[in-house]
């Protein structure tokens, strides 16, 4: 019994001693708590812990990838949409992250949804679709506020979808649509609008130059005389005829002479 005893003793005891030595990876730390107090973070690499009188938790430093799940929301313009949204974040104060709060994963996933309810409810439709840049700093910015007394940062917030119901979704095709058609007909008139000063630019030109009437005129008789055309019936301007019966009139009268 006496052999029996001895070799249990020396079992336990080199169980405990065994169980003192702790190994963290280069990701982890560990907060140790002596007596129930705070004592210090420790790691990464060998540590020892005293059975019974000390006690340890590991953090991971690494980044944390949360989904926020889907939240029902109304935007400002009233609105329903459904909006979920993944958020990065890494414990840098183990201290703070165990002493300060009792779950920091949990606390941060409960408060990640609150405020993405609470902030995306501010903003109206259009800006939910089209700027979800500014968006998601701003909710970066409000959580990393919130989360810097639990020893957390907020790397990154990033929405991933904005759902609609199908009418929202065959309004919004509307709406594209008349906004194109909105385009074309500016565009349309803008071309009109550059056309006709061109046009009366040349009129003014053509204005100060009658020779370049008569050549514009004779040009567009060469053109349309090229074409496959049988007849053409093309009006004669009154200036044209007065200048060619002055100018048979002159060489008449030269040869009378």
């Amino acid at each position: 019994m006496i052999t029996y005893s001895l070799a249990t003793i020396i079992v336990l005891v080199f169980v405990l001693i065994v169980s003192m030595f702790k190994v963290l990876r280069e990701y982890e730390r560990a907060v140790v708590f002596l007596l129930g107090r705070f004592y210090q973070v420790k790691g990464p690499g060998l540590i020892i812990i005293i059975p019974v009188i000390q006690q340890m938790v590991r953090v991971d430093l690494r980044t944390i990838v949360l989904d926020v799940p889907t939240q029902d929301l109304i935007t400002r313009d009233n609105v329903s949409v459904k909006v979920n949204a993944v958020v990065y974040f890494r414990v840098v104060e183990p201290k703070m992250a165990i002493n300060n709060v009792e779950n920091y994963l949990e606390a941060t996933s409960q408060l990640s949804q609150t405020t993405l309810r609470s902030v995306l409810g501010q903003h109206e439709l259009d800006e939910l679709l089209s700027a979800r840049e500014e968006l998601n700093k701003d909710l970066q910015v409000i959580l990393d506020q919130h989360t810097d007394n639990w020893g957390i940062k907020i790397a990154n917030v990033e929405i991933k979808h904005v759902d609609l119901d199908e009418s929202m979704v065959r309004a919004l095709a509307r709406q594209a649509e008349a906004e194109r058609s909105r385009r074309a007909k500016v565009i349309h008139a803008t071309g009109e609008l550059e056309a006709s000063a061109k046009l009366r630019e040349a009129a003014e030109v053509l204005n100060r130059s009658p020779n370049a009437v008569q050549l514009r005129y004779m040009q567009t008789l060469t053109e349309i005389a090229n074409d496959r055309t049988a007849t053409i019936v093309f009006p004669m301007p009154i200036n044209l005829v007065e200048k060619l019966t002055d100018a048979m009139a002159a060489g008449k009268k030269k040869e009378d002479q």
